[in-house]
């Protein structure tokens, strides 16, 4: 089951609704990962964003919740825009909120994105042996995500690997890979004994820094030409 909502509207299209969170992530002297909030921001939107795409959102609204100060809303913007800027997506509005009344001792931030996709249109594969699998980036968290940038996949990429007729894309978050595979194929129960990769399984990939991506086998050199370095293949055994 995807990490979003789909409300259908109109009778023609849905709304996707993908959302992320983050907590001791800023520039408070209390928390636990600092980094400027423009970073904040970006990883935020990042996965949020990634989620909606992969259901086959088009974005069309961001709302951001700011619990990190009035000072800060800037660069918060600032963040989403460069998200944006790599998707090439223009013209959408951003709009939300700042908790002023009161000062949290830790920077804590939500985003929601928002996307429209016609009503018909699906984003799910099911399962078969035939099918091609595979990592692209590597689950990172916590300081590793800017430590090891090279290893996260850009947006940009993930966009065009999203434009590959018929793939099934899935950001991996906090759960690991394991766990989003058994969300991609749930009556496969698959388990750590039955995939194949040259990634952890088992570790969170914090902000999305990877996705798992399924496609058809003539479409396998297609996607390893757009991924290039951070392709990992996953093969499952049953």
């Amino acid at each position: 089951m995807r990490d979003i909502m789909t409300i259908p509207f109109n009778g023609v299209d849905s709304l996707i609704i993908a959302c992320d969170n983050s907590g001791a992530i800023g520039m408070k002297e209390q928390d636990l990962v600092h980094v400027p909030y423009e970073t904040v921001a970006y990883y935020a939107f990042r996965v949020a964003v990634m989620e909606c795409i992969a259901a086959g959102g088009d974005p069309i609204s961001v709302l951001l919740h700011n619990f990190c100060g009035n000072e800060p809303w800037d660069e918060l913007v600032k963040g989403i825009d460069k998200g944006l800027s790599e998707l090439k997506i223009l013209n959408i509005r951003i709009t939300g909120s700042t908790e002023s009344n009161f000062s949290l001792l830790q920077s804590a931030l939500g985003l929601v994105v928002i996307g429209k996709k016609p009503l018909a249109q699906t984003t799910d594969i099911a399962f078969a042996n035939h099918l091609k699998m595979a990592v692209v980036g590597l689950p990172l968290v916590g300081n590793e995500v800017i430590e090891q940038a090279d290893h996260v996949a850009p947006l940009a990429i993930f966009k065009e690997v999203s434009l590959i007729q018929g793939a099934m894309l899935w950001p991996v978050g906090s759960r690991g890979i394991l766990h989003e595979l058994n969300q991609m194929f749930p009556s496969e129960e698959l388990t750590q004994e039955m995939v194949t990769t040259n990634v952890d399984m088992l570790k969170s990939a914090g902000p999305s820094t990877c996705f798992l991506v399924v496609v058809q086998p003539d479409q396998e050199e297609e996607l390893r030409k757009i991924t290039g370095n951070l392709f990992h293949s996953l093969q499952i055994k049953k």
